[in-house]
């Protein structure tokens, strides 16, 4: 077995290899929700070559459990991809996500970037987490804040990434990934 090695820079080139027609649009546009914001390195400038990959339950709180997420056939996958655009924008349109066994309903996001060793990994909580969840209960109120949507008078989803600088993003580690 060959040895393992350390993860590469993501980017620049997958913005353009890796997106597919309807890639964010986990739900036909109009029917559902818009989850968007715009992704930022750490001088405050827009990421326009990040790549953000998204993972959510249905309105119901069930993950689907779907095989051939790429091609949807008017079935909810649950998983979205989106390249930002030159103004370093993201947007899904897609369901807002229900509860997971009674807990806080979120969406997993990852992101890939140049200049990243590896992929980083966040949440993107709704508005009003009255629910209570471990993670987001453990963090601090800045902290917390900075992984909740804004709800937009459209009635859209907002919540801005920032890869590194004083609003950097909270990222997660998980123990598989380390």
């Amino acid at each position: 077995m060959p040895d393992r090695t350390p993860g590469q820079t993501v980017g620049p080139f997958f913005h353009n290899a890796l997106p597919y027609d309807g890639d964010r649009e986990l739900m036909p546009l109009g029917t559902g929700i818009r989850l968007h914001g715009i992704v930022y390195d750490g001088a405050g400038q827009p990421v326009p070559d990040a790549l953000i990959e998204i993972r959510q339950a249905d309105a119901a709180g069930v993950v689907p459990a779907v095989s051939g997420s790429l091609i949807r056939n008017g079935v909810f996958t649950g998983w979205g991809r989106c390249s930002t655009d030159l103004a370093g924008e993201y947007w899904f349109s897609t369901v807002e996500p229900g509860p997971v066994d009674g807990g806080t309903p979120f969406f997993a996001v990852t992101v890939f970037a140049r200049g990243l060793l590896d992929r980083l990994f966040t949440r993107i909580y709704l508005p009003d987490p009255s629910r209570g969840d471990r993670l987001l209960a453990s963090l601090d109120p800045d902290e917390q804040a900075r992984m909740t949507a804004i709800r937009e008078p459209d009635g859209s989803l907002r919540l801005d990434l920032h890869l590194q600088g004083d609003n950097q993003s909270v990222f997660l580690t998980y123990p598989r990934h380390q």
